[in-house]
């Protein structure tokens, strides 16, 4: 190592031990590396996503978000967050070969929003995010020309900001895969892309001699062999300023809602779990720290009824928990659907009260977050579970009104019970929410359980056609739509995704509260054979429902059974 290397990479350790001092962090449970106290400063994460990685004329504003000002960066870090990840898009703004030289005024414009982070105070990590647009493909067909772009990318980019803080960390490329290659030959060419990465950085001196420098595994994804591709990336460059990452979206049949996996079950759990332990038990308990760049929930940009609102949270709440038992950071991935970039106001209060609370301790939940009074017949007692995480039970509120002990409600160790003559009241008028309560702790956010008032819900006949789609009539009396079920007559499953008979949310089947209706899409008949299909609804209340439908030409109709 030469001198001028091992001056930065003791500045490094000093500057990172200081942070160590600074830092409120839970009892670490890795080796405490100077990487390690790095990462955990970083805690907790944002993503400043759908902005400088958009395609399009617009520039940063290409894909619905208004282009980054200071203050806004401002607004982040007072919202509480550490450290920020710029995606990036560089392959729309390089010529052609053989310079691929960035566009002066994009470059410009991506170091004024690094620097306005690192102004702040923030650790910010720069990656190449648009890797789907041209290494993806292209790497098997076209692999010198992919690595002579993303070398002369790497190039500019690190001498660009060689000089810049050392809180700013380099990202070698988002999510990256190959096409059209084994999973062998994937691994050997990230392998190659992490290597290339890495001696570019290292070699353009300044700062860049120890910066942080961020490596992904294969897709980013957690699966065992992909992180051992990883480890040995890691072990052969032999670099103490090494964190690895992956991406976190849940359970793919719970983030989308399909194959009946509609709550977060101990499979779901699971999943979280596996992804933890496999990433801690190959880096982190070594000294090499992980950052989730990129975590959240499938089916929320679809449609935020996907998942159903308390499983959401509760998913949320133990991701959360379990990464940060094992000193795993996570940065929050966010297009503008979660925090307002204009108001300045969350979308979802809840969740950012669920992920600011995890720094210091558990949020309390319940069993289910809804209860269900059913019209025309007697109300009675109605008892969930308290997922308490630790904490204590206080109280139990409707709006500014506490419910009274003993007399709205009572608490037996860890089921809370809801009075027959509360719930009595909310059994009139029209169908629909009646109240939400919500359940306060000694600690942490409160928890809201929503009261509704229903009736089974009745569905109409209808007509349509495979290619527009059938819009179902449909009344739903307070009820709300959990899954769908799609089997021909013979019992083979119908439809989208046949190895299930549980469909996809808003894929295959989407309900309209506003509208009164459930449309089963195009999606939905484009893979189907025809002849007659029999549908099964879930309801949360329990209620199910049956329908059929019945497909001549290209033309179905359907009536309820």
């Amino acid at each position: 190592m030469c001198k001028t290397k091992a001056f930065l990479s003791l500045m490094l350790t000093i500057a990172l031990l200081f942070t160590a001092f600074s830092f409120s962090y839970p009892a670490s449970t890795s080796a405490a590396t100077p990487m390690q106290t790095y990462v955990s400063a970083m805690q907790p994460g944002w993503n400043l996503g759908n902005t400088l990685e958009a395609i399009g004329t617009d520039f940063e504003s290409s894909w619905g978000n208004p282009p980054v000002t200071q203050e806004f960066i401002q607004e982040i870090k007072a919202q509480g967050f550490k450290s920020i990840r710029i995606p990036v898009s560089w392959n729309q703004r390089m010529s052609a070969a053989p310079d691929y030289t960035i566009d002066p005024a994009f470059l410009n414009r991506v170091e004024e929003v690094v620097d306005m982070a690192l102004a702040e105070g923030l650790y910010v990590m720069l990656n190449i995010h648009d890797v789907w647009q041209w290494m993806r493909p292209s790497m098997a067909t076209q692999h010198d020309a992919v690595m002579e772009q993303f070398e002369a990318a790497w190039t500019q980019i690190a001498n660009r900001f060689k000089n810049h803080d050392i809180k700013l960390m380099f990202e070698s490329a988002n999510e990256p895969d190959y096409l059209n290659v084994d999973e062998a030959t994937q691994h050997a060419y990230l392998d190659e892309v992490n290597t290339t990465f890495f001696n570019i950085v290292r070699a353009s001196g300044g700062n860049n001699a120890v910066r942080p420098l961020v490596l992904p595994s294969l897709m980013t994804n957690a699966s065992q062999v992909h992180l051992n591709s990883l480890a040995t990336t890691i072990e052969n460059l032999n670099d103490p300023n090494l964190i690895t990452t992956v991406h976190f979206y849940g359970f793919w049949p719970f983030a989308v809602n399909i194959a009946g996996v509609t709550t977060f079950n101990a499979e779901t759990k699971n999943d979280i779990d596996t992804m933890v332990n496999n990433v801690y038990n190959t880096f982190v308990s070594k000294g090499i720290p992980v950052v989730v760049g990129e975590y959240g929930i499938l089916g929320h940009d679809k449609n935020r009824e996907t998942v159903e609102r308390g499983e959401m949270l509760k998913y949320f709440e133990y991701f959360l928990h379990a990464t940060q038992s094992k000193d795993i950071a996570t940065m929050w991935w966010d297009n503008g659907s979660y925090f307002n970039r204009t108001t300045y106001e969350w979308r979802d209060q809840e969740l950012y009260n669920i992920i600011m609370h995890s720094l210091t301790g558990r949020t309390s939940t319940t069993s289910f977050d809804q209860i269900f009074i059913k019209s025309g017949e007697p109300v009675s007692d109605q008892s969930i579970t308290l997922n308490l995480n630790g904490n204590s039970f206080v109280s139990l509120k409707n709006g500014d009104q506490t419910l009274v002990s003993g007399t709205d409600y009572t608490v037996n160790g860890n089921v809370l019970t809801l009075k027959a003559s509360y719930l009595s009241g909310f059994a009139t008028g029209g169908f629909g929410q009646k109240a939400v309560l919500s359940a306060h702790f000694n600690s942490g956010p409160d928890w809201k359980i929503r009261v509704r008032y229903y009736n089974t819900p009745v569905l109409s006949k209808a007509s349509g056609t495979s290619s527009g789609g059938l819009a179902i009539p449909t009344a739903f009396n307070g009820d709300v739509l959990a899954t769908m079920e799609a089997v021909y007559t013979n019992g083979t499953n119908a439809g989208p995704h046949n190895w299930t008979s549980y469909k996809e949310y808003a894929y295959a089947f989407l309900p309209d509260y506003a509208n009164n209706t459930i449309m089963i899409t195009p999606n939905f008949f484009a893979e189907t054979t025809g002849g007659t299909i029999n549908l099964t609804f879930h309801y949360w209340s329990g209620a199910i429902v049956k329908y059929q439908l019945t497909m001549k030409g290209n033309r179905f109709t359907g009536l309820p059974q």
